[in-house]
């Protein structure tokens, strides 16, 4: 029989208004929260209704999708809400870096591995996707500890694919993938300076910084799979090859 492998995402967009003491940025994205499960033809005594994930930041839950009494429960929020700024307009000011934990939950009912993939890019001020602005200058820091590891294969300059090795169990929050959030410094440091005199004699020096007005985008999307035939399920879900150990952590084949 046909492995069948329905997958379900949640969009929830955010907008954070940013600006910095040398130029003003702002933050645009989406938080997304992708469900994976295999039918009851799969899997003899899979109950679809025991799933569920949910994406988590600095604590709170952003967004989720759960099977509960016969239909999906969901839930969509702001990305970067929960962020610390500096003040009420929660600026952020390129350099500094700011909390930033992300994490997953197993909202369901039954033990999951859950992935993690993150997306960066730039926008411009026309709202064109700006590919000569690196997306490396978005720090999202992961210690890469705990648990979470990197698929180096999968992962480019834009998109970084994260495993937990551990079976997460049911309503249990995986250990954070990131620590803090910065836009690098850098950003600022294309600039130009005119200087304009009036009739009396003073002079204005202007800085107009190149990338004032861009916009960064940060998505992260998250999948979970079941644990029964992990190997296999993995597989068809995510499409690598895995090791499973006796305490039922995960390992990328080489």
């Amino acid at each position: 029989m046909k492995n069948k492998i329905k997958s379900f995402l949640l969009k929830p967009v955010f907008l954070l208004s940013a600006s910095g003491l040398l130029l003003a940025l702002s933050a645009l994205g989406s938080a997304q929260a992708a469900l994976t499960y295999y039918s009851e033809n799969y899997q003899a005594g899979v109950n679809i209704s025991s799933i569920g994930v949910s994406l988590m930041e600095n604590g709170e839950r952003v967004s989720y999708r759960d099977y509960n009494d016969g239909q999906w429960n969901e839930g969509t929020g702001k990305l970067l809400q929960h962020l610390k700024g500096d003040g009420k307009e929660n600026k952020i000011i390129p350099g500094k870096a700011y909390e930033e934990h992300l994490s997953v939950r197993n909202s369901g009912q039954i033990d999951s591995y859950v992935r993690v993939i993150l997306y960066k890019d730039w926008q411009d001020p026309k709202g064109r996707r700006d590919t000569s602005l690196s997306p490396e200058l978005i720090d999202l820091h992961m210690p890469l500890n705990e648990g979470w590891i990197l698929d180096e294969k999968a992962s480019t300059r834009e998109r970084t694919v994260l495993y937990y090795t551990k079976i997460l169990p049911s309503q249990a929050d995986s250990p954070a993938l990131s620590d803090t959030l910065k836009i690098n410094a850098d950003i600022a440091k294309k600039a130009t300076e005119s200087v304009t005199e009036d009739e009396k004699g003073y002079k204005t020096i202007t800085t107009e910084y190149a990338y004032n007005g861009y916009q960064f985008n940060l998505t992260a999307e998250v999948d979970a799979v079941q644990t029964h035939n992990a190997q296999e399920a993995i597989k068809s879900a995510w499409g690598v090859d895995v090791n499973v150990a006796a305490d039922g952590s995960i390992s990328l084949q080489q």
